[in-house]
């Protein structure tokens, strides 16, 4: 199993890099492989929409999302981070977002139908953290469903949403527990669902010995 913890601020100290590494840390407590990156040290381009990828999977833009890619692929479940910004994700959190359209495949003829490398390989899980200095929800705006719905349609099940106001100082988050207890509780829950898909997974293949199933 691996868990690969993404923080879309440029603050390596800053209240969503503490906030993801805290629910990173549920999985590195109990002796999971993890890895935590800053997008803010890769350098993406936008997806100019060339659908270069379309029957490769793999995007034609070489740059440092090439370096990205190989994670997304070994990571069981992933949890992304990004502050505010404008009422929605950071700029580097969108890029990276985008430039994730490789995983995704249309039939030839109709693309209106679709599905993704993930959703086919089974699917995947993941968490998404969005951090906020205000103190209304409503000032959060998109941020939440901007990584949410992206990474449901490319085959995440999002498992928790964790939405953090009031935070606007570097480190900010590691003087309120509420905000870490949140954080931890979505690790903890991204951790169980793996689990319990792995633990069904060995029971299938069992069922599957019993009856003399095909795989």
């Amino acid at each position: 199993m691996k868990i690969l913890g993404i923080v879309g601020s440029k603050r390596k100290n800053g209240n969503t890099s503490c906030l993801v590494q805290e629910a990173v840390g549920v999985a590195k407590k109990e002796g999971v492989e993890t890895e935590l990156i800053f997008l803010g040290d890769y350098s993406i381009q936008d997806c100019t929409g060339c659908e270069g990828c379309k029957d490769t999977f793999k995007c034609v833009i070489n740059d440092d999302m090439q370096k990205i890619y190989p994670l997304l692929w070994e990571a069981d479940g992933i949890i992304l981070g990004s502050p505010t910004y404008f009422y929605n994700i950071s700029a580097d959190m969108k890029a990276f977002i985008d430039r994730c359209y490789s995983f995704e495949v249309f039939a030839e003829n109709d693309r209106s139908c679709w599905l993704s490398i993930n959703e086919a390989l089974g699917g995947k899980y993941a968490v998404v953290i969005a951090v906020c200095e205000q103190e209304s929800e409503d000032d959060m705006g998109f941020t939440p469903e901007a990584m949410s719905k992206p990474l449901e349609a490319l085959g995440y099940r999002v498992v928790d949403k964790v939405k953090v106001l009031k935070l606007f100082k570097a480190g900010e988050a590691l003087k309120g527990e509420k905000a870490l207890e949140l954080s931890r509780k979505s690790g903890e829950r991204l951790m169980k669902t793996i689990k319990l898909r792995q633990d069904v997974e060995g029971r299938i293949e069992e069922l599957r010995k019993t009856y003399n199933l095909r795989t």
